[in-house]
């Protein structure tokens, strides 16, 4: 018998039972659900990661949808319990789903929801901002005058790396890869090089844009260069930012042979999915060359991280926060709350999920759609005309 979990409850009249594992930023999703009759149940349980037998409480004996979290292990068990309880939906509040085994909520005919569309400019953000902290040494500088340590300037005093005129390499020059090249090029006036298996050309004729408009002003211009192979970018890039997807192919994508062929100085930055970097490769790298320095969002077995990673002085080090601003935390939250929703309302699926800006204008009721079933195809689900 599983143990009760503690809730909170909005609309407790309401039609459909929706569960909600975590309680999540904002509150229009809430309201959402509820003028669509929805009876909301907010898991308030004081523990990071709930446990299978957890969640398994939570859907009881009658439940139309769950609101989930990458953290949770969505796998037959949970899909059984729910189609048992009636529901037919489930929402990761999150753009991966490594944790949802999309064949067992096939098997059970259950949707699988995410959330992309919403998320690029601030894991961008994120990767700037890590790309930054990394060559300035900001960190360690924080911690240096947090213990009470300067004393005064010093021409050698946390020395780092100046990024201007520089050469930015990403690995996966997709949406995120491409809006964080776009920050490092435009902002510090880097050189771009790239490796993705498609041609950016969006990126392509942005950065060739700006180095004519930097020329026109006297400027040195930038360049850009596509890469014939990742391993090219690898060598000739000063700062490394990851963008792949995550899967058999891109498992350990750097690890001790690569880590090798990189600069003594490069800067390596990992928001996307922890697994492609070899941690204690990484380890071993930082710790025989102490000016290359790395910055990482995500880990290899989140949320611990290898032995002597948090050591090392020349690692930055977040617990995956790229896409921890407000406005993209609470759209994250009313898009996995619509995908829920739409389901049971038996919308049909929205047409380019990474077009969401209808689903986040607060002015405007949300269209009558599912913003993004990553499973819709297997189920046979209508795509909308809107």
């Amino acid at each position: 018998m599983a143990k009760p979990v503690s809730i909170e409850v909005w609309n407790p009249n309401g039609k459909y039972r929706v569960i909600s594992t975590k309680p999540m930023p904002g509150t229009r999703w809430i309201n959402l659900l509820i003028q669509q009759d929805c009876r909301v149940e907010i898991c308030t349980e004081k523990k990071t990661i709930l446990s299978v037998e957890d969640i398994i409480a939570l859907i009881g004996n009658k439940c139309d949808g769950v609101i989930g979290q990458l953290t949770e292990d969505w796998g037959d068990t949970l899909f059984a319990a729910l189609s048992r309880a009636g529901g037919k939906a489930f929402s990761n509040m999150a753009v991966g789903y490594n944790n949802v085994d999309v064949n067992a909520a096939n098997k059970y005919g259950v949707a699988v929801g995410n959330t992309p569309g919403v998320l690029t400019e601030t894991t961008a953000e994120l990767a700037a901002s890590l790309s930054l902290a990394a060559a300035r040494r900001i960190v360690e500088a924080d911690e240096f005058m947090r213990a009470g340590l300067y004393d005064g300037w010093l021409p050698h005093l946390f020395v780092g790396n100046l990024l201007k005129g520089q050469t930015v390499g990403v690995i996966g020059a997709g949406r995120i890869g491409s809006a964080y090249a776009r920050m490092m090029v435009e902002g510090f006036k880097m050189n771009l090089i790239y490796y993705d298996l498609y041609q950016a050309t969006r990126l392509e004729k942005f950065v060739t844009a700006y180095g004519e408009f930097l020329k026109s002003n006297g400027e040195q211009p930038v360049y850009w260069k596509r890469a014939s192979s990742m391993d090219e970018v690898l060598r000739e890039a000063d700062v490394i930012s990851l963008h792949p997807i995550l899967d058999k192919t891109t498992y350990h994508l750097i690890n001790k042979e690569r880590l090798a062929t990189m600069k003594k100085e490069a800067i390596l930055v990992n928001c996307s999915r922890g697994p492609v970097v070899d941690e204690v490769a990484l380890v071993e790298h930082l710790k025989q060359n102490p000016m290359f320095r790395v910055g990482l969002d995500v880990f290899e077995d989140e949320p611990f991280m290898k032995p002597g990673l948090a050591e090392m002085k020349n690692a930055v080090v977040v617990p995956h926060i790229a896409s921890a601003s407000k406005w993209t935390r609470e759209g994250m939250a009313t898009l996995a709350a619509l995908n829920v929703l739409g389901k049971i309302k038996g919308y049909p699926i929205w047409g380019d999920p990474n077009q969401v800006a209808p689903f986040l204008n607060e002015n405007a009721p949300p269209p009558a759609a599912c913003p993004s079933i990553v499973n819709a195809k297997a189920l046979g689900l209508p795509v909308s005309k809107l």
